[in-house]
């Protein structure tokens, strides 16, 4: 198997006895790779060997993998149909993809009617302008541009989702707009990890945490019993000595972040984050960051990105219509709102 993590690298991180919770022998674990999603991935868990934690971050490692490969919009893998084969045979031809292509794609649709439009994957046309941008303002931060939004409207002509044609009982996937192209980043990422985690807590790993490059999602409890996870959220604040703005108690949920603080580039003094608003077609402007709690990884990754598009009396709203998740705002001033019932996660 360690064939297959050639960037994995598993470390013993502490050794605690938890006799006193009952379960004799346990010891923490926690993993850690680098190439999937291009982000860090870690995994957190107890075991009463090394070598079952191991089984199970293997297991996670090559199923996440799968996903990886299969919403890679750069990259080809030997016999595997995925979002780059899908956007290259744009307006040509249906293409034949394995089902879990199929299901994330249809959960997006569904996601982009609940959201009325705020995520969208068919928008790549207009994401592909803007990481073209922003790959050359981050090589040559002295000529970084903005892209004209003649060209930013153009590109979204072809964002219609509606020309995302998906046969489910051929498994099939078809762009009718030879110029549109898919871009699951807002989504593809928290829906792996949803999965992942769902096939592992299947398969033995009843109690852990996985973050795939700060989707988190923690399955059961820390000690089997019910004692929560402490997740951490990040401060956008990067200069700050204070590394996460809250600590949440959390047991079997997701915590997943948005903000302006990771991926963007400099133009004249004004940042340029990467996280579009499908109606101005510029990065969003309301908020440093939002932070969203449920239990569905996939559901808080896609509606964080959502909600970070939406003003905040809109996004208050949305997540009021949604009891099963709850929010929080920082704006750009540093101050923090909650949704009603987000401070029931807050550790003391």
């Amino acid at each position: 198997m360690g064939k297959r993590l050639i960037a994995m690298v598993l470390v013993l991180i502490n050794v605690i006895s938890l006799t006193s919770c009952g379960i004799t022998k346990t010891k923490r674990y926690e993993a850690e790779f680098l190439v999937l999603f291009d982000t860090v991935t870690k995994i957190v868990g107890y075991a009463d060997s090394k070598e079952e934690f191991d089984k199970n971050a293997h297991m996670i490692y090559d199923e996440l993998k799968i996903y990886h490969e299969l919403y890679d919009i750069y990259n080809d893998y030997d016999g595997i149909n995925n979002i780059k084969t899908i956007n290259e045979n744009a307006g040509i031809k249906p293409v034949k993809v394995d089902k879990k292509l199929i299901d994330m794609l249809l959960y997006a649709k569904e996601a982009y009617k609940e959201t009325d439009g705020k995520l969208n994957i068919a928008l790549g046309a207009v994401l592909q302008v803007w990481h073209q941008y922003r790959e050359e303002g981050i090589n040559n931060p002295d000529n970084a541009k903005v892209p004209p939004m003649k060209l930013l409207k153009e590109k979204n002509k072809h964002t219609d989702i509606n020309n995302l044609i998906i046969n489910e009982k051929a498994s099939t996937v078809f762009l009718k707009d030879p110029e549109m192209s898919l871009d699951v980043g807002g989504v593809g990422k928290g829906y792996a990890t949803e999965q992942v985690c769902r096939y592992a807590q299947a398969h033995g790993f009843i109690n852990g945490m996985v973050s795939v490059g700060g989707n988190v999602r923690v399955i059961g409890s820390r000690d089997g019993k019910g004692e929560p996870w402490h997740v951490g959220i990040q401060n956008p604040d990067l200069t700050s000595e204070k590394t996460n703005l809250k600590i949440l108690n959390l047991t079997d949920a997701s915590l997943v972040s948005s903000g302006d603080y990771e991926r963007y580039y400099m133009v004249d003094g004004v940042k340029y984050h990467h996280i579009i608003d499908p109606v101005t077609l510029m990065p969003s402007t309301y908020f440093t960051a939002v932070t969203i709690v449920c239990k569905d990884s996939g559901m808080a990754d896609a509606y964080t990105k959502a909600i970070y598009n939406m003003p905040y009396e809109d996004g208050l709203q949305f997540v009021e219509k949604h009891p099963e998740i709850e929010a929080l705002w920082v704006f750009k001033n540093g101050d923090l709102k909650y949704s009603p019932g987000f401070e029931k996660y807050i550790r003391e």
